[in-house]
Formats: structure tokens, C-alpha cells, sequence
């Protein structure tokens, strides 16, 4: 609650002049002169983890640390992204975002819709990379005025490089658009385009969610060993290194993953009664019916957020 009400201060106090936009006034919009900012920049508003993901993979792969700039309200988040990545920061949006080729959008789908009204006159003529939960590309291209728009569904693995992202594009984004979203993206693992954006919802229940599950998965396993006779560190151990090298396993074999588990699964073994403790307990089901229930999540943030 209080981060929410931070974002509400900084949209309605620092910015001077107020801007709300909607869309019978978009094209009315005027410009203050560009700035010496970068030209082609990528800006980010909201400097959290996700934007850090990025931001990180970029400088890695040679994107200079002076072309690029975050929006970011919070001093102390400020300051750490400002530090760790020598990039240009500010605590409200303005004309330094004008020269900005790509807008980044990576703050909480609350406050989206303030935000890009009182952003709006700043980038008009960008591309737009939304990273926020739920908020449809329609709610977006209204507010910000704007048909270059790209919705992705990235996952926290992204951190270390390994993240899942889904992407949507509106047909106002070009090939060139795309490959450019695509070479900002690939810093953070592996991605996916979606033709049809109501899938995005599928993407947040199966990987965006994802991690999760896993870590779910692991806890319920640390706590088996340790009851077990097992020590928290070997059991912590033994529990993320099977999820890591079975996930690799699944990854590179040419077999799907029931045959996978069919071959470590031998009729009356330990892993055969594992598994038919689970089946008779319904888990498959349950696991289904939970990713259901964060796929319709998805969508009700989309409805609740976007109007």
C-alpha cells in the first residue's frame, strides 16, 4: 500500500504541469524540444527487478550505460540502479524522454494507467514494451496514444538469464520493431511471440507464475528431507539440483517428458510408489486446476486495471 501511494505522489506532486490525455486528444499533444539525450535510447519506467534483468543483460551485451535512462520515484531504488549500472536516472518523467526510441514499461499494473497519462507528451513517437501483469494492449494504446505496442510476459528467472517471455505485438508494430524487441528480450533468456493476445494469460499461468510452482515444489521437498534425517543444506541440495538437471535433461532429450518419467519410473520401485501416491491423491488435476485459476486471474487484472 504504501509503495501504491509513493507512485501516486510522484505522478501527482512532481510533476508540474499535469498532463491527462485520452484518445480524442492525442494528436493535439505538443512537444518540448529534444534533449541531448542518445538518439534511439531506451528508457525504463520503474527500475525493479525486472528492469535490472534488462538493464544488466544490455550492458553486457554492449549496449552503452549513457543510453539509457530509467524513470524511477523511489530514492533508494534510484540510487542502487543509478550505482550498479551507471545509467541516467530520474525521479519523474520529461523532455529527456523525447529522444527515447523504446519505452520499457516495468511498473505495477495499479498505477500504469496515471503513469502513461502523465507520460504521454513525452513519447508520443516511441515503441512501447509493456512488462506489466494483466494490462491489455488496447488500455495501453489509448493511453499513451500510440498503435506501437508490444506486450510481453517475462518470468524472474530473466535475473540470471534463463527467463521465459511471452510477446504480443498490435499490427501497427513493424518487422524492424520486433527484431528490436526481440534483441532486448534475448539479454534475458528465451522468448515467444503469440498471435492471439488473450494468450498472454495462458503464458502468465504456465511461466510467468512458473517459478513458483517450482520453488513450491522445492520447499514441499526440503522439508520432506529434513523430517527425513536429512540436514536443511543437503536436503536444499539434493531438491534444487534435481529440479536443474532434470529441467536440462528435459530440455536437450529428443523424448517428451512422459517418457522421461516412464523410464525412471519402474513398475513396484520408489519412484513407481512416489508416483502413485500423487496420482491417487489427484495432483495432476489439482496442478491443472491451479494454473486454470492464475490464467483467469490474468484476465480479471486485465479487465480490473485496463478500463
Amino acid at each position: 500500500m504504501a509503495q501504491l501511494f509513493s507512485w501516486r505522489q510522484f505522478i501527482s506532486q512532481i510533476f508540474l504541469t499535469a498532463v491527462f490525455v485520452d484518445i480524442a486528444v492525442c494528436d493535439t499533444i505538443s512537444f518540448m524540444p529534444h534533449t541531448d539525450t542518445p538518439p534511439s535510447s531506451l528508457a525504463f519506467i520503474g527500475g525493479g527487478n525486472m528492469a535490472s534483468a534488462i538493464i544488466g543483460g544490455l550492458i553486457k551485451q554492449g549496449t552503452p550505460a549513457n543510453s539509457i535512462l530509467v524513470i524511477e520515484p523511489f530514492a533508494e531504488a534510484r540510487q542502487r540502479i543509478e550505482h550498479q549500472f551507471k545509467v541516467k536516472t530520474y525521479s519523474a518523467a520529461g523532455p529527456e524522454l523525447e529522444a527515447a526510441g523504446l519505452l520499457i514499461w516495468a511498473i505495477k499494473p495499479q498505477v500504469f494507467k496515471e503513469a502513461a497519462l502523465h507520460t504521454t507528451a513525452y513519447c508520443k513517437h516511441a515503441l512501447h514494451l509493456s512488462v506489466a501483469a494483466g494490462i491489455r494492449s488496447d488500455s495501453i494504446a489509448q493511453w499513451l496514444c500510440s498503435e506501437r505496442i508490444v506486450r510481453a510476459m517475462p518470468n524472474t528467472p530473466a535475473l540470471v538469464g534463463l527467463g521465459q517471455t511471452g510477446l504480443f505485438a498490435r499490427p501497427a508494430v513493424s518487422a524492424d520493431d520486433k527484431a528490436w524487441i526481440e534483441r532486448i528480450v534475448a539479454t534475458t533468456g528465451q522468448h515467444l511471440w503469440v498471435n492471439d493476445e488473450s494468450l498472454l494469460d495462458a503464458v502468465t499461468a504456465i511461466s510467468g507464475s512458473g517459478p513458483a510452482y517450482v520453488f513450491f515444489f522445492i520447499e514441499a521437498m526440503v522439508a520432506a528431507g529434513v523430517n527425513m534425517g536429512l540436514t536443511e543444506a543437503q536436503a536444499h541440495q539434493l531438491a534444487v539440483g534435481t529440479f536443474v538437471g532434470a529441467s536440462e535433461l528435459a530440455r536437450s532429450a529428443s523424448e517428451s517428458p512422459a517418457v522421461l518419467r516412464e523410464r525412471v519410473t519402474s513398475k513396484g520401485g520408489t519412484t513407481y510408489a512416489a508416483i502413485t501416491a500423487m496420482q491417487e491423491a489427484g495432483l495432476s488435476e489439482h496442478f491443472k486446476s491451479a494454473l486454470v485459476a492464475a490464467q483467469q486471474r490474468a484476465a480479471e487484472m486485465g479487465e480490473a486495471f485496463g478500463n
